[in-house]
């Protein structure tokens, strides 16, 4: 598909006319499957990208994160934004500093730059990143198969386990010192629609506020993600699990690119025959479970993974200083025009 030519097309007039954007988008590129290179015939067009502050943004009193699109599905970060997604390994954001040339529909020199220092914002923060959303996307994928295999008490089960997994994974990511405990259990219940149900006893103290409602979102998000109702359209859901699965395989693939190779590779060529394969469905049992191969490819992925992180020669951190002289040369050509 020619994306050149289709950024000509009214559709994406504000390209050209938003203030925002024009000729201070540093890059422009394709997002979703057409980045991964996963598209098929009907696939959504999705571009994303990241443009330079206006001076009022970083002298003035205006402020600016991201432009959004809903109609084009189009996002454009604005350059501060991206660093700050970029320096948590933002598996989203990381993407498009990943892409091949001809991916791009816009380069500015500073956003050739960006590309040639994608290395910088690389740390082991990667590990915790990528993995965290690697996480959510096999709690959704099996969250979703045993809404349809299970019992209601076993699925309450279920929830349970990754409810469990989410308040782990809260804790690993938590360093404070706050003293508190929380049990999580399944008992009777006198709700007419449940057989039984999950309980919690929870006891905090000199608890911070906003960890403590992030805490509770983290749970919640999974229990509405899993409590999602709706007539069921088998094929639809189907195409979603397929999907679901294949995002799975790619994130693990692309973090242990980040922390073997120390790159970012948004297109992923030689990966394609497995990840296609998924996405079709060929790793999909009658009963709309997944084969024991998918199984055994997930665990060979979480297991390369665990190895990556032990061996990877990224920093802990990224170096901050030539992280803030790199921001500071493109800000500064964003106010004066001018680079040194």
């Amino acid at each position: 598909m020619d994306f050149s030519a289709l950024l000509q097309t009214t559709e994406y007039d504000f390209i050209r006319s938003n203030p925002r954007l024009g000729d201070r988008i540093m890059l422009l590129g394709v997002g979703g499957s057409y980045a991964y290179g996963t598209n098929q015939a009907g696939s959504d067009i999705d571009l994303r990208g990241v443009t330079l502050q206006a001076p009022s943004d970083l002298i003035g009193l205006t402020k600016f994160e991201q432009y959004e699109d809903a109609k084009t599905d189009t996002v454009v970060y604005g350059f501060n934004k991206l660093i700050q997604l970029l320096l948590e390994c933002n598996p989203n954001t990381c993407e498009i500093l990943g892409l091949e040339d001809e991916q791009y529909l816009i380069q500015s020199e500073l956003g050739k730059e960006l590309i040639a220092n994608s290395r910088l914002f690389l740390s082991k923060r990667a590990i915790r990143s990528f993995g965290g959303y690697a996480d959510a996307q096999l709690r959704r994928l099996q969250n979703a198969i045993a809404r349809d295999t299970l019992s209601q008490s076993d699925r309450e089960t279920h929830i349970l386990t990754s409810v469990r997994n989410a308040l782990e994974d809260f804790n690993r990511r938590y360093s404070g010192g706050t003293q508190g405990s929380m049990r999580l259990y399944i008992d009777k219940t006198e709700n007419p629609r449940l057989d039984t149900e999950i309980f919690v006893d929870a006891e905090y103290n000199h608890f911070p506020l906003r960890d403590y409602t992030d805490l509770w979102a983290r749970m919640r998000t999974v229990v509405r993600e899993y409590d999602k109702t709706g007539k069921r359209n088998k094929k639809k859901d189907d195409t979603h699990l397929n999907k679901h699965a294949m995002h799975l395989i790619r994130l693990f693939m692309m973090a242990i690119d980040i922390l073997e190779k120390g790159e970012i590779r948004t297109r992923r060529r030689d990966d394609l025959p497995i990840l296609l394969a998924i996405r079709r469905g060929e790793y999909k049992l009658p009963d709309s479970t997944f084969s024991p191969e998918f199984y055994e490819l997930l665990k060979t992925c979480e297991r390369r993974l665990d190895e990556a992180a032990k061996r990877t020669t990224l920093p802990d951190q990224p170096d901050m200083e030539r992280v803030e002289r790199f921001v500071e040369r493109v800000n500064r050509y964003a106010v004066t025009g001018e680079l040194r």
